[in-house]
């Protein structure tokens, strides 16, 4: 595992933002799939960097960044590490579009260095994460099938996979309009594989907040999409629902082929 820090301006924000260590766990086997996974409010790359590195998928380039220290309104404006500041952990919540796009931007930036399309090596792309590390990649989600983030800059990459584990939906009211609005954002929709995972008894993300982020994005034409509840879970994961992450993962980039 190795580490490196990163900066980046967040698109055509004047402001800087200067992101934490960047966690990278190197593949095991022949390396055909790159996942960033982003972690939740006031935690760090290097937690979920251990954890992905037990995982039985030795194809996967796991990188871990850290999110940048800032004031979230959730706790007063008091300063932590977090993707966007956020108010309420629902669908429902006001949206940090500056926040949001800055952090996908970032992530796609980290993807955009791996062996694309274009090469005979090529690489699959992917973005998971847990809590609002997943209300991120669930942003990435919906950057990627309209081509283009909020702000209007062109998103950079392809994604072949999106995890969310306890996360929610953000910009809910828009995103099926947004789907509607071209053919090709229908149909990039069609073909990305979603995984939702949410705990029945999770107290700081509802499960409620899940199971309503899943039914949005299939009415938006997200069909690709599996929701997996478990009851009992609160905001946190266990063996259960990891198993059920890098087992789906392998089926849908066809890793369980290849070593």
């Amino acid at each position: 595992m190795s580490y490196y820090g990163s900066s980046s301006s967040g698109g055509r924000s004047s402001r800087r933002v200067d992101y934490g260590r960047t966690y990278v766990v190197r593949p095991k086997g022949r390396h055909l799939a790159t996942i960033v996974w982003l972690h939740g409010l006031g935690d760090n790359g290097a937690s979920w960097s251990q954890l992905l590195d037990s995982l039985p998928l030795p194809n996967i380039k796991w990188i871990c960044p850290t999110a940048a220290t800032r004031p979230v309104a959730a706790f007063g404006g008091f300063p932590c590490t977090a993707w966007f500041d956020v108010e309420d952990t629902s669908i429902d919540g006001r949206d940090d579009i500056e926040g949001l796009d800055a952090s996908a931007a970032h992530i796609a930036n980290l993807l955009s260095s791996e062996p694309s399309d274009e090469h005979v090596s090529a690489v699959k792309l992917g973005i998971g994460g847990f809590s609002m590390g997943a209300t991120i990649a669930l942003h990435s989600v919906a950057c990627y099938a309209h081509g283009k983030f909020t702000n209007g800059i062109p998103y950079p990459i392809t994604l072949n996979a999106v995890i969310s584990l306890s996360g929610w939906l953000p910009c809910s009211r828009t995103l099926r309009s947004k789907m509607e609005s071209s053919h090709i954002a229908a149909r990039r929709a069609a073909s990305l594989p979603i995984l939702l995972c949410h705990g029945r008894a999770d107290e700081v993300v509802t499960y409620r907040n899940g199971e309503r982020s899943a039914e949005i994005l299939r009415s938006s034409g997200f069909a690709y999409l599996s929701f997996k509840p478990y009851n009992g879970l609160g905001h946190y994961t266990i063996p259960e629902e990891m198993d059920d992450f890098w087992k789906w993962l392998s089926s849908t980039l066809g890793l369980n082929r290849s070593r």
